[in-house]
């Protein structure tokens, strides 16, 4: 079998990283109105954000780097993802990100970040490193008083929780991990909060061994059943990938022998000597219901992106135009090594939020700069993210306290199918809204790209947005504007200026046909239910979905993961 171009399965049912720039989200924002109510007790404007599939936090942790560069505002972040893996990384990518840097070095941080977030091996301190926290986060999330105390910028009231009674009395395993977890008696008593808790204790090592997660095995396995009669010339199709797509889509930096090696091992970022990676990224596990003999089983596995690598979110971009140089026609830098300077350059920019407010002293205080202009020191009660509850992009508009209430609106890809007129009512008159576009899906043909992106219009036009008449032409975001009272002007410095901004990615759905049985880790019994487990045709949105125009043949969702009669590819006996 060989999996057809256009098919999007490459790209998995859940998604690591973005495959787009990071965006500075002021930049993208409708400008500060002086005239605005502003937070009552600090007397700072407020910026609300509402992300659907940010994934991996870039845009976030961009826009807090480049803060000083705008008008001081409070910055409130609702970011709404799909599955609690991807709420557990943000977690994690925070305090990673805001660690001490008495504790934590610029540079080792630095090559830790690049090492958690994209490869598929990591070295034996990182493993150390992901333990630990997922520890500290595992005991934080049963108790908010704790958590708001060592995490005052997080906030998960809005998750939904499970029945105190019975998650006491439940005694989770340490192996639980919510996306392997199913139990159809109980599913209701454990919420999405038990289900972040077992996530955490699966990454702190409740389960002992490399045969928990064989991510090696998982990794290869991908490759032979999305290759099928290709997978020996691997070699060969990966170049034609790099070379013929996302060269010519912008995204030149990447060399050969980098993509090739991401390709067949899942390891982009190699910092070290090879050797030195060989423990499984359990940040990269997550789970998907099978059905087998009749029945609903889950089973552990790598579901992410296989294709085009996490080498775009900081490595074909970057603020210093040297990096980008060529020379003879070839980039003087690869996208890992620019990838490795911005990241490095932004916690340098970030360690002001992540300094107690001891250290920086009264925020009515300023500091100055090099060239001794004053600033405003930032402190981590400056900005907060709030974690929606999984599948709530269709019951938002219910809540009065989000209607009209965000002032940007930001889509990946893989979510586009949840822009509607109900959510575009959380948005406020003169509101914006940046869509990722597929640019840099290479399974996609140009002809799926240009008819997602007409999709996209369509939608966003339904929803009660129109096409911004600022902004920049781009082949990597659609940007619309919400009539109200505050139409934006052709010159908006918000899209006028700065770096080209980026976005995100929440992949489509793999094919309907079932992995073979190498490609699952079976779920242990005993192990707890999580709600967030579902169908993926529920929990993960299918970026050919949007392809398809709402009337007319369509191609059948990829919902039901029946073994076929003719499939030779068994499901493991849970």
């Amino acid at each position: 079998m060989t999996t057809p171009a256009g098919s999007g399965t490459g790209f998995g049912s859940v998604s690591w990283w973005g495959l787009s720039p990071a965006v500075d989200l002021q930049a993208e924002s409708p400008p500060v109105d002086p005239d605005s109510q502003a937070d009552t007790e600090h007397g700072t404007p407020e910026l609300n954000v509402l992300l659907l599939g940010s994934v991996d936090g870039r845009h976030l942790l961009r826009t807090l780097a480049r803060a000083a560069l705008w008008p001081r505002r409070r910055f409130r972040f609702y970011v709404l993802e799909n599955n609690m893996e991807a709420v557990a990384r943000h977690m994690l990518i925070f305090c990673l990100a805001l660690e001490d840097p008495e504790k934590m070095g610029l540079q080792e941080r630095s090559e830790t970040f690049l090492e958690v977030w994209g490869n598929s091996l990591l070295r034996p301190p990182v493993a150390a490193f992901v333990r630990a926290q997922a520890g500290r986060l595992a005991r934080l999330v049963p108790e908010p008083d704790r958590l708001a105390e060592q995490l005052p910028w997080l906030s998960l009231g809005a998750l939904k929780e499970g029945r105190e009674d019975q998650v006491r009395e439940a005694a989770v395993p340490a192996a639980a991990s919510p996306s392997f977890c199913l139990h159809a008696g109980l599913a209701a008593q454990f919420r999405e909060r038990d289900a972040l808790e077992a996530v955490f204790r699966f990454w702190a090592g409740g389960e002992k061994g490399p045969e928990a997660f064989p991510m090696s095995r998982l990794w290869d396995s991908r490759l032979r059943h999305y290759l099928g009669s290709r997978y020996d010339a691997r070699r060969g199709v990966s170049d034609w990938d790099l070379h013929m797509k996302l060269h010519d889509r912008g995204a030149r930096v990447i060399h050969t022998s980098e993509f090739r090696r991401w390709r067949d091992t899942g390891v982009a970022f190699e910092l070290r000597d090879a050797s030195a990676y060989h423990v499984p990224n359990r940040t990269l596990a997550s789970g998907r219901l099978l059905s087998h003999r009749g029945e609903r089983v889950a089973a552990r596995g790598y579901w992410g992106d296989i294709v085009t690598g996490p080498f775009v979110a900081f490595g074909i971009e970057a603020d210093d135009e040297t990096l980008l140089r060529t020379s003879n026609g070839q980039p003087i830098k690869t996208a890992g090594e620019i990838t490795q300077h911005n990241v490095t350059e932004l916690f340098r920019e970030m360690a002001a939020w992540g300094r107690p407010r001891a250290a920086q002293g009264d925020p009515a205080q300023v500091q100055g700069d090099a060239d001794g202009s004053p600033e405003p020191a930032p402190v981590p009660e400056s900005f907060a993210v709030h974690f929606l509850s999984l599948g709530s992009a269709l019951t938002l508009h219910h809540k009065s306290c989000y209607k009209g209430r965000f002032q940007l609106l930001y889509m990946a890809c893989g979510m586009v199918h949840l822009l509607s007129p109900e959510l575009g009512a959380c948005v406020a008159p003169g509101g914006r809204l940046i869509v990722e576009l597929a640019q840099f899906l290479v399974d996609l043909r140009q002809e799926q790209l240009q008819g997602f992106s007409t999709r996209v219009g369509e939608l966003a036009q339904a929803a009660g947005f129109a096409p911004h008449p600022g902004a920049r032409r781009s082949q990597t975001f659609a940007r619309f504007y919400k009539a109200g009272n505050s139409a934006p002007s052709h010159k908006d410095p918000a899209v006028g200026s700065g770096t080209p901004p980026p976005g995100v990615l929440a992949p489509p759905l793999e094919a309907t046909n079932p992995p073979p049985e190498d490609l699952t880790q079976p779920l242990e019994g005993g192990t707890p239910p999580s709600e967030p487990l579902k169908r993926p045709s529920e929990s993960q949105a299918s970026l050919l979905e949007a392809l398809v125009p709402p009337t007319g043949s369509q191609t059948p969702k990829p919902e039901s993961l029946t073994v076929p009669p003719e499939t030779n590819s068994p499901i493991p006996n849970f």
